[in-house]
């Protein structure tokens, strides 16, 4: 196998420059457990470590490797570890704000061409949910496609309410409505699945994500658990990892997030949110909030019923949020760096 076959093409080539020493070579993350890491080269897969001197020097989560990346390694033991010494530039990205207090941001993966965001069509489905997922793809430059699963679980008639949902919510991305029971769907699927290309599947806990890499590998390689009464499936992927697919097709699993906050994403919100942004143009004032101005071309598209009011007030959550942890992250990033001075400083004048 080549590391083309991998992914690893011009723009990644071009992007090594300084990064890889004489002895280093070029290999992608495909597993990362609790700071544990597998990589995949052009033979095999094999467990790696951090260098001290790259872990020392990493000031965020976002600065480690994540799945997806391409990194420079040195091996050992007869070439059945490696050692990982830098991480190459992203060419796109999956992030989300740290769960809990902390605002810092938390890889999901990154190097990925189609973000699939999966959601059942019975308990899962929300749309501002999928809102959220469309913002982070957008702020990552990652195409996103929505999978409707356990169409099984709903009619027909059913089914068209939720597509007709979506499209009246004004969200453009490609919709394939798909039943891990029946198969449905899952022809056009594997038809998206073009090989050289690397997915990611997006999701809540139980909505079907290890069971559709199940059905794509043709058996049960993964865990999974049965639905309750209501449908809802049970976690079972407990890391994120990338899985080679017998078509050529990189697809990265991930375990289902509880929590998708978001920060640094102005851009993925401006063009998840595009109607609004192009509506903005015609408001009266500039520096509208879109809230309670006179002359608001968003309020009046709502008025006129041209824009869904639920969109809407997602766009605003969406919106606010991000700011507000722009604000936090940027004010704690302030005052690590001053203590870094302060730090530097005082360990100064303990040698003079």
């Amino acid at each position: 196998m080549k590391l083309s076959e991998l992914g690893f093409d011009n723009w990644f080539e071009a992007h090594v420059g300084d990064l890889r020493q004489s002895d280093q070579d070029i290999a992608r993350v495909t597993a990362v457990d609790r700071g544990a890491y597998l990589v995949r080269n052009e033979c095999r897969e094999i467990p790696a470590e951090l260098t001290g001197k790259f872990r020392f020097r990493a000031e965020s989560p976002v600065d480690l490797p994540c799945v997806g990346d391409w990194v420079t390694v040195q091996y050992h033991n007869s070439d059945t570890s490696a050692i990982i010494h830098g991480v190459l530039p992203r060419k796109t990205f999956l992030r989300r704000k740290c769960a809990g207090e902390n605002v810092d941001f938390q890889m999901i993966a990154s190097n990925i061409d189609i973000a699939f965001i999966v959601q059942s069509c019975t308990f899962d489905f929300n749309l501002q949910r999928l809102d959220r997922y469309l913002v982070m793809a957008a702020n990552g430059r990652v195409e996103p496609m929505i999978l409707l699963t356990k169409t099984d679980l709903i009619s027909p008639a059913e089914l068209e309410l939720v597509l007709e949902a979506i499209r009246r919510s004004g969200v453009t991305a490609r919709v394939l409505a798909l039943s891990n029971m029946t198969g449905a769907g899952f022809d056009e699927f594997r038809r998206v699945l073009v090989s050289g290309i690397t997915c990611c599947l997006l999701g809540s806990s139980g909505v079907g994500k290890t069971t559709i890499v199940n059905r794509l590998i043709g058996h049960g390689a993964f865990d999974t658990k049965a639905v309750s009464g209501t449908g809802e499936g049970t976690h079972t992927t407990a890391r994120r990892q990338l899985i080679l697919l017998e078509q050529g097709v990189m697809l990265i699993d991930t375990p289902g997030m509880r929590e998708l906050g978001l920060f640094d994403a102005n851009d993925g919100v401006a063009q998840s949110f595009e109607d609004f942004r192009d509506l903005s143009m015609n408001c009266r004032y500039a520096n509208c909030s879109h809230t309670q101005e006179p002359g608001c071309a968003i309020l009046t598209a709502i008025a006129n019923g041209e824009l869904s009011e639920e969109r809407y007030r997602s766009y605003l959550k969406l919106k606010k949020e991000t700011e507000h942890h722009d604000l936090s992250y940027f004010e704690k990033r302030r005052k690590d760096r001053a203590f870094g001075r302060f730090v530097k400083s005082a360990k100064k004048h303990m040698k003079e």
